[in-house]
């Protein structure tokens, strides 16, 4: 094959064994965030849900509680809780973002955390190759506002945005008194959603680095380091 425009010192061609999910030492790593700081949130009482079904799995879960978290370019990296939400970031594998919906959109308190979510040096995000299942609830009628601008953003941050997600309507009245979500489809869907995050998981565990390395970077990469070796001294 003639690919005159290629470097093909830089192009590896993927093969199954290159692919396959790695044997890690620990169960996986989920983290859980929610966009709410009403004493009954009704997504923080999802997160809590889909966090007993990935725990039932074998899931590690951690939960984010954003009460307290500054506004981005409020405080600096220092601020505790700033330091809570990307010590979390970095030991995950996979997250949840889990949304109200608030004027047709997701809420300012979840885009606040996603906006403290740190981007590294160049092009490669911190939350670059981790998994990521999107949920919304609603005040009302059922919406799907919230999880398309959240799968926006997944895809974005480069994530490995799984293909299903949920939406639960009137949430109010599929919630008991104790915070335990009622049988219903919408629940049924939370568990379809979760399953769904575990497996894709556990497909890309330890992989994530090769998964979503990226020709164009490394040419980039190449590039800077030729200007640095062949640099004259000055």
């Amino acid at each position: 094959m003639d690919l005159p425009n290629i470097n093909l010192n830089l192009l590896e061609t993927p093969t199954l064994d290159k692919v396959q999910a790695k044997a890690l030492d620990h169960p996986p790593r989920i983290l859980l965030l929610y966009g709410s700081n009403r004493e009954r949130s009704y997504s923080r009482l999802a997160v809590q849900e889909a966090g007993r079904i990935l725990e039932y799995f074998g899931a590690e879960v951690r939960i984010f509680h954003p009460k307290g978290l500054p506004l981005p370019e409020d405080a600096d990296t220092s601020h505790l809780k700033v330091k809570e939400l990307h010590e979390l970031l970095a030991w995950s594998e996979g997250m949840v973002w889990c949304s109200p919906e608030r004027h047709g959109s997701m809420s300012s308190i979840l885009k606040a955390q996603i906006d403290w979510i740190p981007l590294a040096a160049g092009a490669i995000r911190a939350t670059q190759g981790k998994t990521l299942a999107v949920m919304q609830v609603c005040g009302g009628s059922q919406s799907f506002n919230a999880v398309n601008q959240l799968r926006v953003l997944g895809r974005w941050m480069r994530m490995i945005t799984i293909p299903n997600q949920s939406s639960v309507p009137k949430a109010f009245l599929e919630f008991e008194e104790d915070g335990r979500m009622k049988p219903s489809p919408y629940y049924n869907r939370i568990v379809d959603v979760m399953e769904e995050l575990y497996k894709f998981t556990l497909l890309t565990r330890g992989q994530s680095a090769y998964l979503t390395d990226r020709y164009s970077e490394r040419m980039e990469s190449a590039e800077e380091l030729s200007k640095r070796v062949n640099q004259q001294t000055i």
